[in-house]
């Protein structure tokens, strides 16, 4: 497997990939109106002009991505950590989570956030050393957990 920055040709693949992804996200919510679900190409691009995104590929094939933006060097944002199913439990996840904090490993705080239902999303950011700050109810079937993990210098 190479985790590397992905290139704006790479974008297509990835959001293909984005959609396959977050499908179980949508069933275990019962919510197909998703963020990660309409997301375009052209708002895509825009992520990708102003954030990281990763690739993890295998035989040349997109399998994981994940993007990350970092606020005045203080903080930094990530999101969409996705694995193709037919790869997921198989470290990539975890890799790609090691490499965004590699790159912005100048911040003193990395935040993400997840559903409350999603317990394989929140066991993974657990054993990263994430942990809960807050949650904020969106709905009656969503909770979004925030989770930080704190540098200490």
């Amino acid at each position: 497997m190479i985790i590397s920055r992905a290139e704006k040709t790479d974008l297509k693949e990835i959001l293909d990939l984005q959609y396959s992804s977050y499908r179980s996200e949508a069933v275990l919510y019962n919510d197909f109106t998703i963020q990660p679900l309409k997301q375009t190409i052209e708002e895509l691009r825009q992520e990708f002009d102003n954030s990281i995104i990763l690739k993890a590929q295998i035989n040349g094939r997109i399998v994981g991505s994940v993007r990350a933006i970092s606020k005045e060097n203080l903080t930094c944002n990530i999101g969409k950590l996705i694995v193709h199913p037919d790869f997921q439990n198989r470290g990539i996840g975890r890799k790609l989570m090691k490499s965004i904090e590699d790159i912005f490993s100048h911040t003193k705080r990395f935040e993400l956030f997840t559903g409350h239902r999603s317990k394989k999303n929140l066991n993974l950011y657990w054993k990263l050393g994430y942990t809960q700050h807050k949650s904020e109810e969106v709905n009656q079937n969503l909770t979004l957990i925030f989770l930080n993990k704190i540098i200490e210098s």
